[in-house]
């Protein structure tokens, strides 16, 4: 028998299928793990089939041994490694997604801890007849572990010496076994209460569970979609289903997991790269096992080894985050979709803010649209008000907060009522500049200025993370007088201790969430009560319920609005909506204060008044005036290379290529050859082709534009190719 393997090493010169020898009476089936010769090396490979004879004349070499007792990779997992492999991604890649990194090469196993069980052939008054009346410790222990049947040793060394335990263990009286023990991370405790449905999520819940395939549901913040998941996944437990929910933040896991372990306890498990490596691969093997039946977590969870999917729900599916900009490369809702296929299961996908291409199919009738306009308490959205900082800058105020702001702080403090204020943008300062020379410190492996953080006196890149002690004086003139860029969180969160030093105060964002459990300790002070203003990034805009909230500001409504990105005005409109969204969730009414230098702008008449809709139909004329996706689909060719000639070189030539085929191919309407507008990265030099083409010759032009960037792709050059990119960086 021979079997198709493919070897664990991601190169593209070495992305395909190799033939090896099964050893005589080894039971091997595809999705298991072997280790094979390949060269002079011994290395992991994973069995994708099986066949009676060889496709190559060459001698086949023989699988050494298998790794795992059973298949970890699902027959379903190897079908969506070739659907992802279509799309330009490499084996290897696609097949690391789905197992945990350490489980390859051994790096974690099971955690086993020795536990103590009474030996149940042996009645409890025969086994006290047996401990001398003197050795009280051993009579008490036995006594004890006889009515537990069993406890951790570590339990029980707590309270007893180890000459008792092992002079009952000489007796035979008790047994000592090494037992696998999962490591089960932690999440906010969450009131378990079942609410009654509202009419409308009644309706809802109805129409998907009698209807099938894909179903946008465009709910305000606050309508209760969660309620509706929750029972959407109990119906399909219930059948015998499992489920997969996925989340676009790890700081929404928290406050998320222990709403789904309040309803359905130890079935549920958590998936993402937060967790600690023994978490992640305890975690996993309970779905492997079928010990639990719905994964919950980031993009990451969408790879659950779980068979007999019912449902699939995406949270907030507009989220840039479910976007896998780095290698591999991937689109959460493409995959989600493949596996909903699969297992004829449910596709849900939720959010107060639909991405405009979504949106668009449901309404071409693709998706089933389902709409929920009203908030659970029947309380209306939060009051949105718009503070020109113009006109505040004209009256002599060049804080951080405008008087309104200032105001409404101090009204919602004084009524005991919480505070969130929002920047999307971390750090003490954008970056220094030297005001007599213009000097700003750059990293020196990204082209990109680095961000001055006060907390520990550090200039630190954003992008590679490389981090370097800050300067008091220009390198270049001496001057002393360095001008601060634009204000991140770090400095938001001085300033309102500053103005409000009564106030306790959080703050949440990539900085103060490094510590393991950060998130949940976090959230879970702030939702109980201990803080009365919290400070954060778009990890605080998107599906936390805090009831005490009245008042969100937001500190510089601008920041994403004018990137040159087509996407600029949604991503604008959808981090409004939802940060507002975290307003007056409870039985008090809600109020955003909206700071911007650009009042005028179309998307804040829009954001005001909530108008999805309204904001749809004006987005929607624009794309597809400009030849925009959904109305095209724009192919980025991304080029990397450690030589910047070599990577000019490359995209030019990609470009050139292109061109040819649009003679051939009506499909493609334009091709442009440009420079990243983060030119270097990481020590590699970027540039790109960027292609245009019709949405309907998708499946025709795709393939060939793939099969140009794996020719180009060398030692010297690497080429990534996306989809409708998410940033143009």
């Amino acid at each position: 028998m021979i079997a198709e393997v493919i070897v664990d090493i991601s190169n593209s010169e070495i992305d395909k299928v190799f033939d090896y020898i099964v050893p005589e009476g080894e039971d091997i089936r595809p999705g298991q793990r072997v280790e094979v010769p390949f060269g002079r090396q011994r290395l992991e490979g994973v069995v994708i089939a099986l066949k009676p004879s060889p496709t190559t004349s060459h001698a086949l070499k023989q699988i050494e041994k298998k790794l795992d007792p059973e298949p970890l990779i699902l027959p379903e997992f190897i079908e969506l490694m070739r659907f992802m492999r279509k799309k330009n991604l490499r084996y290897a890649d696609c097949l690391r997604l789905f197992i945990p990194g350490k489980l390859r090469g051994g790096r974690v196993r099971e955690l086993k801890r020795n536990h103590l069980f009474i030996n149940t052939a042996i009645d409890l008054e025969t086994g006290l007849k047996s401990i001398p009346a003197r050795a009280r410790a051993q009579r008490a222990l036995y006594t004890e572990l006889y009515d537990m049947k069993s406890a951790s040793e570590r339990e029980i060394l707590e309270k007893y010496s180890s000459a008792p335990v092992r002079a009952l263990i000489n007796a035979g009286l008790i047994l000592k076994e090494s037992v696998a023990e999962a490591r089960i991370p932690g999440g906010m405790t969450i009131n378990g209460s079942r609410p009654e449905l509202t009419a409308l999520q009644s309706g809802v819940v109805a129409s998907i569970l009698s209807g099938s395939g894909t179903f946008l549901l465009h709910g305000v913040t606050g309508s209760g979609k969660t309620e509706v998941y929750l029972r959407v996944i109990e119906d399909a437990l219930k059948r015998g289903k499992n489920a997969i929910m996925l989340v676009p933040e790890i700081a929404l896991t928290p406050q998320m997991l222990g709403i789904f372990r309040a309803r359905f306890g130890d079935m549920v498990s958590i998936q993402h790269s937060g967790l600690s490596d023994g978490e992640r691969f305890d975690e996993w093997m309970r779905l492997r096992r079928g010990t639990a039946r719905v994964a919950l977590g980031a993009r990451s969870a969408i790879f659950a080894p779980l068979t007999d999917v019912g449902v699939i729900i995406m949270d907030e599916e507009h989220d840039s985050s479910y976007i896998s900009d780095s290698n591999p490369r991937y689109f959460t809702s493409e995959i989600a979709s493949f596996r909903a296929e699969y297992n004829s299961a449910k596709l849900i996908l939720g959010s107060a803010t639909p991405s405009v291409e979504s949106y668009f199919r449901a309404q071409k009738g693709e998706y089933t649209l389902l709409e929920m306009p009203e908030r659970v308490n029947e309380k209306p959205m939060p009051l949105l008000e718009t503070v020109d900082m113009r006109e505040e800058i004209r009256r002599g105020n060049l804080g951080l907060f405008s008087s309104k702001l200032v105001r409404e702080i101090e009204s919602a403090l004084n009524e005991k009522n919480q505070v969130m204020l929002f920047l999307n943008r971390r750090g003490y300062a954008s970056f220094l500049r030297c005001r007599n020379c213009g000097y700003v410190p750059k990293c020196p492996d990204c082209d990109v200025s680095l961000t001055y953080h006060i907390e520990d006196n550090t200039l630190r890149c954003h992008y590679c993370g490389a981090r370097f002690k800050s300067i008091d004086s220009c390198p270049l003139c001496g001057y002393e007088d360095l001008k601060e860029g634009k204000t991140g969180t770090e400095k938001l969160e001085m300033e309102t201790k500053r103005l409000f030093p009564s106030a306790r105060v959080l703050r949440m964002d990539n900085d103060t969430t490094r510590r393991r459990d950060a998130y949940t300790e976090i959230l879970s002070e702030f939702s109980s009560g201990g803080a009365d203003i919290l400070v954060g990034t778009q990890m605080i805009a998107k599906g936390h319920d805090f009831g005490a909230v009245t008042l969100v500001g937001i500190i510089d409504a601008d920041i994403a609005l004018y990137y040159s990105d087509y996407r600029s005005a949604e991503r604008t409109f959808q981090l409004i909506t939802q940060v507002a969204g975290r307003a007056g969730r409870a039985d008090k009414a809600g109020r955003v204060v909206m700071q911007t230098y650009s009042p005028n702008h179309y998307v804040y008449k829009f954001a005001k008044s909530y108008d999805y809709r309204g904001f749809y139909e004006n987005e929607i004329r624009a794309r597809e005036l400009t030849k925009y996706p959904p109305f095209t689909k724009i192919v980025r060719l991304l080029v990397l290379s450690e030589a910047e000639d070599e990577a000019r070189r490359a995209a030019r030539g990609l470009a050139a290529e292109a061109a040819t085929l649009k003679k051939d191919m009506p499909g493609i309407f334009r091709v442009q050859v440009m420079q990243s507008a983060i030119k270097r990265l990481r020590s590699y030099y970027r540039y790109q082709a960027v292609i245009w083409i019709d949405t309907s010759a998708e499946d025709e032009i795709c393939p060939e534009l793939y099969e140009m960037a794996r020719r180009k792709t060398s030692g010297k050059v690497t080429v990534f190719t996306e989809i409708n990119p998410q940033q143009m960086l």
